[in-house]
């Protein structure tokens, strides 16, 4: 716990930073300071709690008038909050439980005064002269609050528009504020007080809210590295345990997907975004977690039986659309070939099916085909427009574009996912269909530029076009948030095919090093104005967002995974260190984070779906992963040091390896990686072709299990 800085990334490069947010793993009520931004010297208020990560803030408190006011002596961390006030002396404390938070308020004065107010439309009330209710509107649904301060307090009422606020003021030194949430009514929100925090004791429920964290921690030990690298570590591991985010209350839930409440012997889990997470944070889950990741599973599954459409983005008012992509696919397949199984996979692979098939691809819309959709089916890519061509089809989101690129790879690699669990369910034909609609990202990819192109509705190459920089505000009329040199390698499922239609191993190792070293070929500001996503790059490699995770494994495929080992430790070193600063690009929930935590402890699962883990270079001389079963998985990086980071020698549980990964059964079952690391790249190793991880579209996965 020691080791974690809440504050590490509060400052952005360009986008969305982190925050130092209190709340407990997967828990409701998450709170942070609301600042116009983190280095702003004054706090506006405290939220008590939000609806989604980076979401709307759901009821304010405030010491004082209710004003913003100038702050110091901070303390963040996960489980607790304080921060003390310039003019006043005054002090805010916070500490939460699930559903229910716990402020605490300390002024000098002996005198306690503090403004309670909705953040939009809803109603406050104050009665029995201490206990607040209320209720706020946002997203079509509601949030109630059931509150007690620890002492008889005196308020007025004010409106402000569709604000209301309560004044509160106390005599008598501390005020404390405890209170709880709730999705479904205020009585609810009163029940979740009652069992979580049911009397005073603001330091006895720091206290299990610290405990809650080590044990959450704990599940990964590290040993070796340096003060910096273990803040970094379990920071990461910290930010990967925000989300999904349980709402199931005493057995029920508000549901935003048919807006009903629900009972359910299983808890329901919200606030996913898998464009971001299915890469890094949901597999980390699997291991961690695997009994709660199919409970999130089966929410899904829940989602569409609920709402009619398989989600990507499901956050606590529905289905979002937003980004491109049927991302659930290969999420439900990973954890299905990871042994997680005890979710509704015939219904899971309905939904799947339907999104690919009978939804539109188009980025951030949802619902039925349209014209595109069925170019789509029928041609095998989204075709984009020619420069300066107008859109036609009012589906299409102005700003977003159609990004054609990524919606091709994207949806190929889903659609290879969706075979595999149609294998699962012995549905040959469509088993066949979707494993042909697997290679839809070869339509787009150019052979004399040895790179991922659009085409327009004749089957012709857009051009002019540079791929570093055309397309409309963030490249998004033929990608989105990268460029074309980050989505020529987004083919995750078939790096054998890429690497082929490269021309060899040899040639797009060289096509690999270019894209760590190209220029970007116009000034760094006017790169970023375009591509505001795309951060920390190196040449045209992009570390500050998400498609980008597994690029520098690739070489484990071209038979170079020194360079592999080269590349992660000095993009860990670059961009994710212990400071305000010290996150490449939007961290987006755990996304990023996830990243990091597999990336430092030395492994990384390249291929959601397939069940296998790439070798890298751990930052620590030894990581033990304490299983849920009882089981450890021990790696072992002897002699592992900022100069040593190229692996010389792999043993699994005793036995040596000639290649450089490894199955998730090895983990379930528990065991022990050695690693020999050394200060010169040991090329030999992984260099077999016939050893090389799995990666071809023919691949079965049930054949790694």
């Amino acid at each position: 716990m020691e080791y974690v800085d809440p504050t590490i990334g509060n400052v952005s490069i360009l986008l969305a930073p982190t925050q130092p947010a209190v709340y407990l793993p997967n828990s409701m009520v998450r709170m942070y300071p609301l600042r116009s931004d983190p280095l702003d010297d004054r706090i506006e208020g405290f939220p008590l709690t939000i609806s989604s990560h980076r979401g709307e803030e759901l009821f304010t408190i405030m010491l004082g008038d209710g004003t913003a006011a100038a702050y110091d002596q901070q303390v963040a961390t996960p489980y607790f909050y304080s921060a003390q006030f310039l003019e006043s002396k005054s002090t805010t404390e916070f500490t939460a439980t699930e559903r229910c938070g716990y402020f605490r308020f300390t002024s000098p004065s002996g005198k306690v005064s503090l403004v309670l107010s909705n953040r939009v439309a809803g109603d406050l009330s104050l009665h029995d002269s201490n206990i607040v209710e209320g209720e706020e509107q946002f997203n079509d649904m509601k949030a109630y609050v059931y509150g007690v301060f620890s002492k008889r307090v005196v308020f007025t009422k004010s409106q402000d528009g569709a604000q209301q606020h309560l004044l509160v003021s106390a005599n008598g030194g501390d005020l404390e504020f405890r209170y709880g949430i709730s999705f479904i009514s205020t009585e609810q929100a009163k029940s979740n007080l009652q069992h979580e925090i049911p009397g005073p004791g603001f330091e006895r429920v720091k206290a299990a809210a610290k405990a809650r964290w080590n044990d959450t921690l704990g599940r990964i030990t590290v040993e070796g590295g340096t003060e910096a690298q273990r803040r970094v570590f379990y920071t990461a591991l910290y930010r990967s345990s925000e989300r999904m985010v349980n709402i199931t209350e005493d057995g029920r839930y508000y549901s935003g997907f048919d807006h009903r409440v629900h009972t359910d012997t299983r808890p329901f889990y919200v606030d996913n975004w898998l464009w971001d997470t299915f890469r890094a944070l949901e597999p980390l889950q699997t291991i961690l977690n695997p009994d709660a990741e199919a409970d999130k599973l089966q929410s899904y599954v829940r989602m569409y039986q609920q709402g009619g459409i398989m989600p990507t983005f499901a956050v606590v008012s529905g289905p979002l659309a937003c980004m491109n992509g049927n991302h659930s696919a290969p999420w439900f397949a990973d954890a299905w070939f990871k042994g997680v199984r005890n979710f509704d996979l015939g219904t899971a692979y309905e939904g799947v099916r339907k999104r690919s098939l009978d939804s539109t691809l188009l980025p951030w819309r949802l619902g039925p085909k349209t014209p595109l959709d069925d170019f789509y089916n029928t041609h095998g890519y989204l075709p984009a427009l020619r420069p300066g061509e107008q859109e036609t089809y009012p589906q299409v989101a102005p700003f977003e574009k159609r990004q054609p690129v990524p919606v091709t790879l994207g949806n190929s690699f889903d659609d290879w996912s969706i075979a595999h669990l149609a294998h699962v369910l012995n549905k040959p034909e469509d088993e066949h269909l979707f494993m042909t609609r697997a290679t839809n990202y070869k339509n787009l990819f150019r052979t004399d530029k040895s790179m991922m192109w659009p085409k327009d509705a004749a089957g012709n190459w857009i051009e002019p076009l540079d791929p570093k920089f055309d397309g409309g505000m963030g490249g998004r009329d033929y990608y989105d948030e990268n460029n074309g040199y980050t989505y020529t390698w987004d083919v995750a499922h078939d790096y054998a095919g890429l690497i082929d239609m490269m021309g060899g191993t040899q040639r797009a190792e060289a096509n690999l090093d270019q894209l760590f070293r190209e220029p970007l070929g116009r000034p760094r500001y006017e790169f970023q104005a375009k591509f505001p996503d795309s951060t920390s790059m190196v040449g045209q490699f992009s570390m500050g967002n998400e498609p980008s995770f597994a690029i520098p494994y690739i070489y484990d495929r071209l038979g170079a995974p020194w360079k592999t080992q080269e590349r992660i430790r000095m993009l860990l070193e670059t961009f994710f260190t212990d400071t305000l600063q010290g996150i490449p690009g939007d961290e987006d929930g755990g996304g990023m984070s996830a990243f990091v935590v597999f990336s430092m402890m030395g492994f990384y699962p390249v291929t959601p779906g397939i069940p296998v883990y790439d070798i890298a270079s751990p930052v620590f001389q030894k990581v033990t992963i304490h299983l849920h079963s009882g089981k450890g998985f021990v790696i072992v990086a002897r002699n592992s040091s900022r100069q040593n980071k190229y692996v010389q020698k792999v043993v699994l549980n005793g036995k040596p390896l000639d290649k450089i990964w490894f199955r998730h059964t090895d983990i379930v079952n528990g065991g022990t990686l050695e690693l020999t690391m050394g200060d010169t790249p040991n090329k030999e190793l992984g260099s077999n072709p016939k050893l090389f991880p799995p990666d071809a579209l023919n691949v079965n996965p049930a054949d790694y299990q």
